[in-house]
């Protein structure tokens, strides 16, 4: 161990994919990073369901687990506290465990409501905070946001993003929590809206003025027979439910660089799988990238006499931290690598006890323009994006 290496006790609220997720990127980075600060270790993990907690224990080597989330927040031997519960516990366990002095992780959105993603932040100033906003852990995108921020492809003048999951798209699919207002909070622009904005303000930079729109189209869903995930398919037989919160939602934005965007977001749409995709264009070039495949950028350069169109960046170990899984060019990495990539980041954050980007803060920049797309929605009408933290 190095003289500045220090051991990072984790602690897990919500074992369900992303709970596991994490879980297993923090077991990888001693593996995977040799130039680490932190040697993470499992403590304990919480959730409702006894064969979760007991897979925490017997297959991911947490030391314990627990049904209550408040020992995972109070804990002493834990520095981290990662939040992948329900979207409504956010506010909750966050608070507690910011109280406790310890770190947080929390994945999006940071509470189901605007509202709450500004009391979460509030509360948890004082520790070093990180939020799932995953796809800016992509070497391309990193990669795509260094191009821009050097001038390569001139002044940005237009951003379309999108995020188009088929998770919803079966009117079978059953009536878990993320379909409903009460426990979920909004629907696609809490869900899926969030990470396109969010990268649109990471490679553009702030948006000031929205319009938008948003939709439900499938209204009743199967209940579910237990808990629920928004994967399970119901029966025709089935009771129903009603869906509470959008499925789709779309929208203009003008940043405050002077550029213009078009974002699109929808659970229910037939044939993208997972397209969370960005196009940007400059007045001298422009980049593509679709998580879909994400080992691959497009770009164009203006005045390239050798090229007609785009032309394909693999990824490879030549962009940040993609060498750390794979040797060479055009070996893939995967989803889970990005959270790999983003841990092993927050880590050493919490480490050196220095603000991690993106934090929680980032979350209020996104839901301030959620707020602004919201009162467009009811307006019908261009509004202003406001800090939610100045209200």
């Amino acid at each position: 161990m190095t003289a500045s290496r220090r051991t990072l006790g984790i602690g897990v609220v919500g074992f369900g994919w992303m709970g596991k997720a994490h879980s297993r990127s923090y077991l990888r980075i001693p593996s995977l990073y040799p130039d680490r600060l932190a040697d993470p270790v499992l403590v304990t993990c919480a959730d409702s369901d006894a064969t979760r907690r007991e897979q925490a224990v017997s297959a991911f080597g947490f030391a314990e687990a627990t049904d209550d989330w408040r020992v995972v927040a109070e804990h002493p031997d834990v520095d981290v506290v990662v939040v992948t519960a329900p979207n409504m516990l956010h506010v909750d366990v966050v608070s507690a465990a910011a109280a406790a002095g310890k770190a947080v992780f929390c994945e999006k959105p940071v509470g189901g409501t605007p509202e709450q993603t500004v009391e979460a932040e509030r509360a948890a100033r004082r520790v070093v905070t990180g939020v799932g906003y995953n796809y800016r852990w992509a070497p391309l995108v990193q990669h795509a946001e260094a191009v821009i921020r050097a001038g390569g492809i001139g002044e940005i003048t237009n951003h379309r993003g999108r995020f188009l999951s088929c998770y919803g798209n079966d009117p079978l699919g059953v009536l878990s929590w993320r379909f409903l207002h009460d426990e979920a909070g909004h629907g696609v622009s809490t869900d899926l809206l969030s990470h396109a904005v969010d990268l649109a303000m990471f490679l553009v930079g702030p948006i000031v003025e929205v319009v938008g729109i948003g939709e439900t189209f499938i209204s009743q869903r199967p209940l579910p027979r237990s808990t629920g995930s928004h994967y399970d398919i119901g029966s025709g037989d089935d009771p129903t439910g009603d869906v509470t919160n959008e499925d789709w939602f779309g929208a203009m934005v003008r940043f405050d660089s002077g550029a213009v965007g078009t974002f699109e977001a929808s659970r229910s749409l037939t044939g993208p799988e997972s397209q969370h995709a960005f196009d940007v264009y400059g007045t001298t070039g422009a980049m593509s990238w679709n998580f879909e495949r994400m080992n691959e950028l497009q770009i164009h350069v203006a005045g390239d006499a050798a090229a007609s169109g785009y032309r394909t960046v693999f990824g490879g170990e030549q962009f940040p931290d993609h060498g750390a899984f794979v040797p060479g060019r055009a070996n893939t990495i995967g989803f889970e690598d990005l959270v790999t990539i983003e841990d092993r980041h927050f880590a050493d954050a919490v480490v050196e006890d220095r603000p991690f980007d993106p934090g929680l803060d980032a979350a209020v920049r996104y839901v301030s323009v959620q707020d602004a797309l919201m009162r467009s929605w009811h307006s019908r009408s261009w509004e202003r994006v406001h800090d939610l933290r100045e209200r």
